[in-house]
């Protein structure tokens, strides 16, 4: 499957890596390395991440990253996924990033 990345996504994650970058510059241009290449795996197997918390659908899925949700849409009729947004979750105690 293709991935594609939204721009409402860059939007949020580039406010996210400038609010690190704020007293942590290096640390959040690891962030965002790293965050680009882990979705780069969501392709291989997009449903093996949990069901949104958002939206009451199967095809949208929540890929926690180190404290973050990245949502994304599993669209098989066009064969590709879709990354449309990043929320911050203070409370996430499944980070395995």
């Amino acid at each position: 499957m293709e991935l594609k990345i939204s721009h409402h996504f860059l939007i949020k994650l580039n406010i996210q890596v400038d609010y690190i970058a704020q007293h942590r510059p290096n640390v959040a241009r690891k962030f965002k390395n790293e965050l680009i290449q882990s979705l780069k795996t969501i392709g291989l197997n997009p449903w093996k991440n949990r069901k949104s918390i958002f939206f009451d659908s199967d095809e949208i899925r929540d890929f926690i990253f180190k404290k973050h949700i990245i949502v994304y849409k599993i669209d098989q009729s066009k064969n590709e996924i879709v990354v449309f947004s990043l929320v911050y979750n203070q409370e996430s105690t499944t980070d395995k990033s």
